[in-house]
C-alpha cells in the first residue's frame, strides 16, 4: 500500500495547519511542521477541514428505495399509517434490493461516510431476507456496515418475531433492537426483559426505537437505565430518537439527563420533520453520548434523504436552533465521534496509530462544513483514496 501525505490541511481540533502521513491504512504521523516522505503520494489540501470519516449511526438500508424510480409517497402521517404502507408495497416494490441498498451505500461513501449502523426489520413474513441483502450489498461497498436487528412490527405483538431475532443474533448480526415497548408492544418490562436479555445472551449492542412521547417516554427511559446499570451494558446501550427528551420540562428531563450519563447511555437523534429534537446541549455537557442519522432514505416512510451525514449535521444544529459555532460543531461531533462512541468504534479518529479514515472539505472551520455542507475534497477509507 502506498503511503499518502495530506499536506496542509486543517486537521479538526488542532488549531492550525499540518501535514498528515498515512502508512499502512493508518495515520502514521502528524505535523505542524512539514513531513519528509520519500515515494509517498502527495495531495495537497491547504486550509481545507480534515475529518475523520463520518458516522451515519441510524439509517434503515433495507428499505430504501435509493437508485430506483422514483415512488410517490402514499403512506398517510401516522405511525400505524406508514407501517402499514411498508408492509403493504415491499413485496410490490422488490424491498429489501441489493442493488437499491448499493448504490446508497456507494452514494454515502462519496459523501465521506465510512461507517454505518443500520435496523434491519425482522418479522415473521421477512424473515432474514433484509439481513442478506444488507450483507451482499455492503461486501461490495467501502463502508463498515453494522446492523440491529430491529423488529419494526413489534416483537410480542407480532408471534415468531422473538425467535427471528435470536437467529439474526446467532448469523451475527451486532446489535439488537427494541421498538416503543410501551407504545407498540403495551408491554415494556416483557419485551426489555426479551432484549435486553439478547443483548447479554450474545454480546452485543442495544439500540432501541423509542418514539413514545411525555412522561410515558420519560418512564421508558428511566427503565432502560436501570437495566443498563443493572446489567452493566454501560457503552453498549443506545435509544434512537427519545423524542420525550425534547419534551419534558426541564426538571424531570434534567434527572432523566443524569441518569443516562451515569449509566452509560447513548442517544441517536435523526432530526426529522418536526418531531421533537432531544436537547442536544445539555446532553452533552452532562457527558452523555449524541450520535445521529437518517433514519429513513428515500423509503416506504418517506421520500426524503441523501446519505449526506453533513448535510443531516446541518438539520441537527437548524432544529437546535444552533447559531453560535460552538454549538453547530456539536451536530458535527454527533455525525463523527459520537457515532464512533455509540457504535464502539476502536482506533477512531486523527490521532497517530487510528484508522485512515478521513474526509477532506473545503472548509475553514466546523461549523461552516455543516452550514454549507460543500463537496468531498477527498474521501480516505482505510488508507485508500476512495473520491479524490
Amino acid at each position: 500500500m502506498t503511503d499518502v501525505l495530506l499536506r496542509g490541511g486543517l486537521p479538526w481540533g488542532l488549531g492550525a495547519p499540518a501535514d498528515i502521513l498515512v502508512r499502512a491504512g493508518r495515520v502514521a504521523r502528524v505535523s505542524s511542521d512539514p513531513i519528509e516522505a520519500p515515494g509517498a503520494q502527495v495531495i495537497d489540501v491547504p486550509g481545507q477541514l480534515v475529518l475523520p470519516g463520518l458516522v451515519e449511526a441510524h439509517c434503515h438500508l433495507d428499505k430504501t428505495l435509493y437508485g430506483g424510480p422514483w415512488v410517490p409517497h402514499s403512506a398517510d402521517d401516522t405511525l400505524a399509517g406508514r407501517i402499514s404502507n411498508d408492509l403493504g408495497r415491499r413485496a410490490e416494490l422488490g424491498v429489501p434490493s441489493v442493488a437499491r441498498i448499493r448504490a446508497l451505500l456507494r452514494r454515502m461513501s462519496a459523501a465521506g461516510t465510512t461507517h454505518v449502523r443500520t435496523h434491519t426489520d425482522i418479522d415473521p413474513q421477512v424473515g432474514l431476507r433484509g439481513v442478506e441483502a444488507v450483507r451482499e450489498a455492503a461486501a461490495g461497498c467501502p463502508v463498515d456496515v453494522r446492523q440491529v436487528a430491529f423488529p419494526q412490527h413489534g416483537v410480542l405483538t407480532n408471534p415468531g418475531t422473538a425467535e427471528l431475532l435470536e437467529e439474526a443474533l446467532k448469523s451475527g448480526v451486532e446489535a439488537i433492537g427494541g421498538l416503543d415497548p410501551a407504545g407498540i408492544d403495551r408491554d415494556p418490562v416483557r419485551h426489555l426483559d426479551l432484549v435486553f436479555g439478547l443483548a447479554g445472551r450474545y454480546g452485543t449492542h442495544l439500540d432501541l426505537h423509542l418514539h413514545d412521547g411525555g412522561s410515558l417516554g420519560g418512564w421508558e427511559l428511566e427503565l432502560i437505565i436501570e437495566r443498563t446499570k443493572a446489567l452493566g451494558l454501560g457503552g453498549r446501550v443506545a435509544v434512537s430518537h427519545a423524542y420525550a427528551l425534547g419534551q419534558l420540562d426541564g426538571a424531570h428531563q434534567d434527572r432523566l439527563i443524569d441518569g443516562l450519563a451515569e449509566a452509560g447511555v447513548a442517544i441517536v437523534t435523526a432530526a426529522v420533520y418536526d418531531f421533537p429534537v432531544p436537547p442536544v446541549k445539555k446532553l452533552r455537557a452532562a457527558g452523555v453520548t449524541v450520535a445521529c442519522g437518517h433514519d429513513g432514505i428515500r423509503d416506504l416512510w418517506g421520500p426524503y434523504g441523501s446519505g449526506d451525514m453533513l448535510e443531516r449535521a446541518m438539520h441537527v444544529a437548524y432544529r437546535s436552533t444552533f447559531r453560535r459555532d460552538d454549538d453547530i460543531e456539536l451536530a458535527l461531533e454527533a455525525a463523527t465521534v459520537g457515532g464512533a462512541r455509540a457504535l464502539g468504534l476502536d482506533d477512531y479518529g486523527l490521532a497517530p496509530g487510528d484508522r485512515a479514515d478521513l474526509v477532506v472539505v473545503p472548509a475553514g472551520s466546523p461549523a461552516e462544513a455543516v452550514v454549507v455542507h460543500p463537496a468531498r475534497t477527498l474521501v480516505m477509507k482505510d488508507g485508500v483514496v476512495l473520491h479524490n
